[in-house]
């Protein structure tokens, strides 16, 4: 199982990395650069390229969750999250956005996924808790919170409270903590200032995935 889903992590970073190469930090037409970002990776083969970081992130990534979760009626969903993940990562870290052609229609994907696990319930409330929470920071703080941030806290919250309540907890506390240490680091690097801006959905997607592996 872990071996399976390392070398299905590493097809999967190829293609994640193509779809994630398709958007732009500016573009006029939304619709027209998710169509193209999807058709173009389609029709590329899933072969590795140099650095091959993300291709082999999410080979790590894949088989940790498939040494955690084999054999749970949680996998697909973990995993499926874990695909939306390494996407939303590569693009907000390049562009400082999170499309919501990836998020939005993750929400219905991952509800389903989650259907037959009999835990869909606690992870529709932990979404709700988990969106709410950010959708309060991006109205007290909208240049710290972007919105894309709120409609990804929401899908991460249904995953990781699927998995369990202190998970969702973990996530939502984690990514804040993560962000703090990256904002520490810039400062003593001497790379920003207390003012400085940077991508957050990395670290809420980073957070999440530690949570479900600690939690499971």
């Amino acid at each position: 199982m872990v071996g399976a889903l390392g070398a299905a992590g590493v097809v999967a970073g190829s293609y994640a990395r193509a779809l994630a190469e398709g958007f732009e930090l500016e573009v006029e037409d939304v619709r027209e650069e998710a169509r193209e970002a999807f058709l173009g990776a389609l029709r590329g083969w899933p072969v590795p390229r140099t650095p091959y970081l993300v291709e082999a992130g999410t080979g790590v990534v894949f088989g940790v969750l498939g040494w955690r979760f084999g054999g749970s009626s949680l996998l697909f969903a973990v995993v499926y999250a874990a695909f939306m993940g390494v996407v939303l990562a590569v693009v907000d870290w390049r562009t400082w956005r999170l499309p919501d052609v990836v998020t939005l229609p993750s929400y219905l994907i991952v509800i389903g996924l989650l259907t037959p696990s009999g835990q869909l319930v606690v992870g529709l409330a932990c979404g709700l808790a988990l969106g709410a929470v950010y959708l309060l920071l991006w109205l007290g703080r909208p240049t710290g919170i972007g919105l894309g941030d709120v409609k990804l806290a929401g899908v991460l919250g249904i995953v990781t409270g699927a998995v369990s309540v202190n998970a969702a907890i973990i996530a939502g506390v984690g990514a804040h903590l993560l962000g703090a240490l990256y904002a520490i680091g810039l400062l003593l690097m001497k790379k920003g200032d207390r003012k400085s801006e940077f991508p957050f959905g990395p670290f809420m997607i980073f957070a999440a995935f530690v949570a479900v592996v600690v939690e499971a």
